[in-house]
């Protein structure tokens, strides 16, 4: 999963320009206020809260924009009328794509989601066309550094975590969603500070795109996607060799 792991490098570098210009806290807001909305503001009862809560505090959101979207989501103030929805669709290679979506008009969002698939050599597709092919996990990933290989086995898999692997110069740690919580948990009990924590869709199976041409409009068509104000998330099955990155520079 090479071409996967390189757009999750690249996705990490835009969350912190995105966070550095407000974007991305407004995506975490609202991820904050649906969580609200349906669960509860007491992040100790609704884990998805909590979740969404870690997110906007490793980003530096303030905590005041946290509480407000809390309230927004219970209905305290004004704004909390999002409807959730998986947009569904094919890249350029046939690569699967699919996005998380939080909007307050459908009407909108929808050609507009179209139109970036198209543009970048895609197509939109009907419900259920790709999302059989991802399965959501938790991900917890930490640095490299100062970690000790033996004892972030031994914890997270005690914690229930399924998996611990070094991609880069950062280990992840995935779990069944549910399990995401103590598995932090008992990294942080064992002095082990986790760097990110989400639920992420994660490919069962893989899609390998050699060529430069089409790898460039793949990764095209995830940026674009990401950049939308209403996608939350977007995941894909694709695999770029190093040497066609390589050539994308």
């Amino acid at each position: 999963m090479a071409g996967h792991s390189h757009w999750a490098n690249i996705a990490r570098k835009k969350s912190l320009i995105d966070a550095k210009r407000g974007k991305l806290w407004s995506k975490l807001a609202k991820a904050i206020i649906v969580a609200a909305k349906h669960g509860g503001a007491d992040p100790d009862a609704n884990l998805r809260l909590r979740y969404a809560i870690d997110a906007a505090k490793a980003v530096s959101m303030p905590k005041d924009n946290i509480q407000r979207a809390i309230k927004t989501g219970t209905g305290e103030l004004k704004g909390g009328d999002l409807e959730e929805s998986l947009y569904e669709g094919y890249g350029a290679g046939g690569v699967a794509v699919l996005c998380e979506i939080l909007t307050d008009n459908k009407n909108r969002t929808a050609p507009e989601i179209r139109k970036i698939f198209e543009i970048c050599g895609g197509k939109l597709g009907g419900t259920g066309c790709v999302a059989y092919l991802f399965e959501r996990k938790g991900l917890v990933r930490l640095p490299e550094a100062g970690c000790n290989e033996d004892t972030l086995m031994e914890v997270a898999l005690e914690a229930g975590a399924d998996d611990v692997k070094l991609s880069g110069d950062r280990w992840e740690v995935t779990c069944d969603p549910s399990a995401m919580a103590a598995v932090v948990d008992a990294l942080g009990k064992a002095g082990i500070a986790s760097e990110s924590n989400e639920i992420v869709r994660i490919p069962t199976n893989t899609v390998d795109v050699e060529d430069v041409d089409t790898a460039r409009q793949v990764l095209n068509l995830m940026e674009r996607l990401d950049d939308h104000d209403d996608v939350q998330s977007v995941s894909a099955n694709f695999s770029i060799p190093d040497e066609a990155m390589a050539q994308l520079g």
